[in-house]
């Protein structure tokens, strides 16, 4: 079968579209047929060799849908022929993968495989942010960067279901309509990292309940200076960087500065189906709407990669086998 590998660490020039052995399902995995694999900064990251954990991958991705072929011993909960998404299951860059049945899904009859690849990265992500770590409440505000990326659009929406406001952050006036659209009530246009004063503005001087950024250094400083008295800064995405250290005395206002883990909103199987239930339901019900994925072939997996560094893209991306 195919997949897109790595030879090393670097650049798009690493990655090989190549002939690799079938995937076996094992004793507790399943293997799937890959109908959409979704591409992530963490993949990005593994390729350039920046993840760690002992993460290093010869087959690229982790996230995506399709239909099960196998089941392995003892697996229970699926069946051939049923429909299935994932979330970090290593090497999704593939026509075919082997995935542990604790990590999947089921996907619901009137859910578009693309629509459950663009969810679950993504979606659960945004659902930890805005559920578990800062739980929105009517009348908060919050600041979202990136307001026009895939993450930042569904976090978007769901800080509107709950009741608050949002400050998206873009990098260019042409992402202005797009964070509009998935709720944003004002929109900052800023490549720099010099935003704290905008937003401290449209706050009447008080600053943000909570801000969500997974921007790296160049915004850090800001969010800091955007934030309420008692307010929370929710960190993610160490692949674009590291902040500078700082000292704790340093804090200004009281504010709360924590990093978002993924895995600690989902740290069961049981919790794992039933928030990806509920982002599934909210799609059905017309209160959660995806911008359409962009989609490239397997092959052209070095191109999406490029798309997203170049931070040009809006919505999700996609790779289709």
């Amino acid at each position: 079968m195919k997949a897109v590998t790595l030879n090393g660490a670097g650049g798009a020039e690493v990655m090989r579209y190549a002939d690799v052995p079938e995937p076996v399902a094992g004793p507790g995995h399943v293997m799937v047929e890959v109908a959409a694999a979704g591409v992530n900064f963490m993949d990005i990251g593994a390729r350039r060799g920046l993840v760690g954990g002992g993460y290093k991958p010869t087959i690229l991705g982790v996230e995506g849908a399709g239909r099960v072929l196998d089941v392995g011993p003892g697996v229970v909960d699926f069946r051939v022929g049923d429909r299935v998404a994932w979330v970090f299951a290593p090497s999704s860059y593939a026509e075919r993968v082997a995935v542990p049945a604790d990590s999947l899904v089921r996907v619901p009859d009137d859910i578009a495989d693309v629509t459950a690849a663009s969810l679950m990265m993504q979606g659960l992500t945004a659902s930890h942010f805005a559920t578990d770590f800062y739980p929105v409440k009517p009348g908060d505000v919050a600041l979202v960067h990136a307001a026009a990326g895939g993450l930042g659009q569904i976090l978007s929406q769901i800080i509107k279901l709950r009741g608050g406001t949002v400050i998206g952050r873009v990098s260019s006036a042409a992402k202005i309509d797009t964070a509009k659209a998935a709720g944003a009530d004002h929109v900052i246009v800023d490549g720099e990292g010099r935003f704290a004063d905008q937003v401290r503005q449209l706050t009447g001087g008080v600053g943000v309940d909570v801000v969500y950024d997974g921007s790296g250094p160049v915004t850090f400083q800001g969010s800091l200076d955007a934030l309420r008295r008692s307010g929370t800064f929710c960190w993610y995405g160490p692949v674009l960087g590291e902040p500078s250290a700082f000292n704790l005395l340093s804090l200004p206002r009281s504010v709360k500065i924590g990093y978002a883990v993924f895995f600690d909103h989902i740290p069961t199987p049981e919790l794992l189906r039933e928030r990806a239930a509920r982002l599934f339901g909210w799609v059905r019900d017309g209160k959660l709407q995806l911008t359409p994925a962009t989609t490239f072939g397997l092959a052209d997996a070095a191109v999406a990669h490029a798309k997203m560094e170049s931070r040009a893209t809006t919505g999700k991306l996609l790779l289709i086998p």
